[in-house]
Order: structure tokens, then C-alpha cells, then sequence
């Protein structure tokens, strides 16, 4: 099982302990990880494509926080991000986790640290889910 994870380094303080659980847990299960970072969540969604257009990734997973600020901002960066990560996920068929945290705060992203590894494992998950898909052809 190969896995490529998209992390985003805003908040990283956060995000690093993301990438910590979805790392341990894709150890865990015996998968191989790529794990590449990018400036903020809204550059998650072209790092995955070109993951996606590589071909050597049997899943992909999405790692951000993102924090309620002042601004409307917050709401473009969680509605674009994530549709972007659905976008990849359709065009290419490949199954992709959306493990970007989108809070009020940072009590409530600190409280949702496990959220790394549980993206590795739907990944994992919907990659054999699409492998034994692909078998009943």
C-alpha cells in the first residue's frame, strides 16, 4: 500500500502533530508513506493532484488546520480546500482522506490530534475498497 500525504504547514505547530499520527499509523499498517508539505490548505488541492497524476500512490490523505479568524476568510479557505480535495478525488478515481481540521480554535484543534492517523486509515480502507472494485470488473 503506497500513500501519499499533502500537509500544509500553517499551524504547523498542529499540523506537524498531524502528520506525526497519520505517519505512526500508516507504520502501523504496514503502508508506505510520501509525505510532502505545502504552504496552507488552499495549496493542498494541486499537491495532491500532481501526487494523483504520478501514478504511484494507491491513496492520498489531506493534512491542515484551519482556525476561525476575524475575517470571511476562514470560510474560503475550508470551502475551497475541501473542494478541491473532492475535485482530485473525482477526477482521478483515487480515494483521498480530507484530514484538514476546520475549528474555532485551537483548544478544538488540539482536541482532534487523532484525526491524522483515522485519515490513514480510511485511506487505507477505500484503497482496498477500490482494489477489490476493481477485481469484480
Amino acid at each position: 500500500m503506497r500513500l501519499g500525504i499533502v500537509a500544509s504547514r500553517f499551524n504547523q505547530a498542529i499540523c506537524g502533530k498531524l502528520v506525526d499520527g497519520a505517519r505512526a499509523e500508516a507504520h502501523k499498517l504496514k503502508a508506505e508513506c510520501t509525505v510532502i508539505s505545502v504552504p496552507g490548505a488552499l495549496e493542498i488541492p494541486i499537491a495532491l493532484q500532481w501526487m494523483a497524476q504520478s501514478g504511484r500512490f494507491d491513496a492520498l490523505v489531506a493534512l491542515g488546520v484551519v482556525i476561525r479568524g476575524d475575517t470571511y476568510h476562514f470560510e474560503v479557505v475550508c470551502n475551497e480546500s475541501a473542494r478541491g480535495v473532492m475535485d482530485v478525488a473525482l477526477e482521478f478515481g483515487l480515494p483521498i482522506a480530507n484530514g484538514i481540521l476546520t475549528t474555532q480554535d485551537e483548544a478544538q484543534a488540539n482536541a482532534r490530534l487523532d484525526k491524522g492517523a483515522e485519515a490513514v486509515r480510511v485511506a487505507v480502507e477505500m484503497a482496498k475498497l477500490r482494489g477489490s472494485a476493481h477485481e469484480n470488473r
